[in-house]
């Protein structure tokens, strides 16, 4: 008997355990989300035209899924020559690709390419920041059609994470008056990535 409420005492305490860091990582997407939408709601910084913040409330994201949280495998491409990156307008900004990650979601065996802005990596605050321009097959619907951002840091060791809950929008679908980077052919993921920003207006149900 005694050996059954330690294995129930166990049980519950691996629960437990489960539980909070459920929560606690809810909790920092949740903060994630208020930083947006308060960006979004400041005059200052909000990328929005003058008709549309006038009536912001919020912006809209997917239900918050762990399951696009994932540990990728991260191959560094340290030889990668710089090149100019298209965009919505005639700038081109200056990147290298910094590595490659592969990783597997709902069985699927994906890969992104990662890259680092030649600009920001003279700037000590942003030295280490990388970013990952994606496309989905939820693009066009349930979200922007022109794809998704998602930045990160540089990783230490072989692999990296990569949270969709953390997916936002360029500015360019907000407002066309800004320049946006366009998500390259490769970096093209063939299965619907339900985390992270709605397109502008969207709910999900």
């Amino acid at each position: 008997m005694k050996n059954i409420f330690l294995s129930l005492a166990l049980v519950m305490l691996i629960i437990g355990c489960r539980q909070e860091k459920n929560k606690n990582y809810t909790n920092k997407i949740e903060q994630f989300q208020y930083k947006m939408n308060v960006e979004f709601s400041d005059k200052k910084t909000t990328p929005l035209k003058n008709e549309d913040f006038k009536s912001f409330k919020k912006l809209h994201f997917f239900p918050i899924n762990k399951s696009f949280r994932v540990i990728a495998k991260f191959e560094r491409t340290p030889n990668e020559s710089i090149f100019e990156m298209p965009t919505t307008t005639e700038r081109k900004p200056l990147y290298t690709q910094y590595g490659i990650a592969t990783f597997s979601i709902e069985g699927e065996d994906l890969s992104l390419r990662i890259y680092q802005n030649q600009k920001l990596i003279l700037d000590t605050e942003y030295k280490d920041y990388l970013f990952i321009p994606f496309n989905d097959e939820t693009n066009g619907n349930e979200t922007y059609d022109g794809g998704r951002y998602i930045d990160l840091e540089k990783p230490i060791g072989e692999t990296i994470t990569i949270d969709f809950n953390k997916a936002y929008n360029p500015y360019c679908a907000y407002n066309e008056d800004y320049s946006c980077p366009i998500p390259p052919r490769e970096n093209y993921l063939p299965i619907q990535i339900e985390a992270g920003v709605l397109s502008f207006g969207k709910t999900k149900q």
